[in-house]
């Protein structure tokens, strides 16, 4: 898997993961009183987005994408639904990069 596809997926589960904490682990939070859903799932948001900032720079400094492509990736990942909004982007860059390698190997 090349890094554009680890950061795509990433970027992904990032993105689950905090529509289940603003959706499913607040809401459970406030409603039964047992903080245990936000600190489970806050602790996974958390991981995931530190490993989606550390691949938009590595991606970044690999040239794999542009620094506008990452600003907007970074800021997409605040709002809810954001990343799935910018996946097209990214799969986009994806593509292109796979058909620069077919075409530079011929």
């Amino acid at each position: 898997m090349n890094q554009l596809n680890l950061l795509r997926y990433t970027a992904l589960t990032e993105g689950v993961s905090w529509l289940l904490l603003l959706f499913v682990a607040m809401p459970l939070k406030y409603v039964f009183g047992d903080p245990s859903y936000v600190k489970a799932i806050g602790m996974a948001h958390g991981v995931l987005f530190i490993v989606l900032i550390m691949l938009l720079l590595q991606n970044l400094v690999d040239e794999d994408i542009d620094k506008k492509e990452a600003i907007k990736i970074f800021i997409a990942s605040f709002i809810p639904f954001g990343t799935f909004v910018t996946d097209r982007s990214l799969r986009e860059a994806i593509k292109e990069k796979s058909s620069v390698k077919v075409s530079s190997s011929r």
